[in-house]
């Protein structure tokens, strides 16, 4: 941890509540998650909506090993500013990327996977009907 950190307003955390920028604040701390997100065990859901409030009651109720505390400390960034904290929290639903169903760049890349081989073959196949002696 840093010998001076850093005191963050309970504002400027509460905008962090994305998936590619996600800040959330722990028994006074604050930490940037957003590089874990994708190797969170219960998934990014779970810390977005962790974040514009205190978790530390979510991240206790869940039991962390001791491990995971050790783990946290490279994602510390600074302390929160206590007077900032408001008592009661306004829910904000945290921002998250829109769901698209048929995963269309995904969709594309596998049809081309199985298309551009027959489309090679069946170029193969008139190139030898063409060049072929009768």
């Amino acid at each position: 941890m840093a010998s001076d950190p850093k005191v963050h307003a309970f504002e400027e955390v509460a905008k962090h509540n994305e998936t590619k920028d996600c800040w959330l604040i722990i028994s006074g701390k604050v930490y940037d998650v957003t590089p874990f997100m994708d190797d969170h065990p219960g998934g990014d859901e779970v810390l977005l909506s962790a974040t514009g409030k205190d978790a530390t009651n979510d991240f206790e109720d869940v039991g962390h090993s001791d491990s995971a505390r050790e783990m946290m400390e490279k994602y510390y960034i600074g302390e929160i500013d206590a007077s900032t904290v408001p008592l009661r929290r306004t829910y904000v639903a945290p921002k998250q990327t829109p769901y698209n169903p048929d995963k269309t760049p995904e969709f594309v890349i596998k049809i081309l996977q199985f298309l551009v081989p027959l489309l090679i073959l069946g170029l193969a196949f008139a190139v030898r009907h063409y060049t072929k002696e009768k």
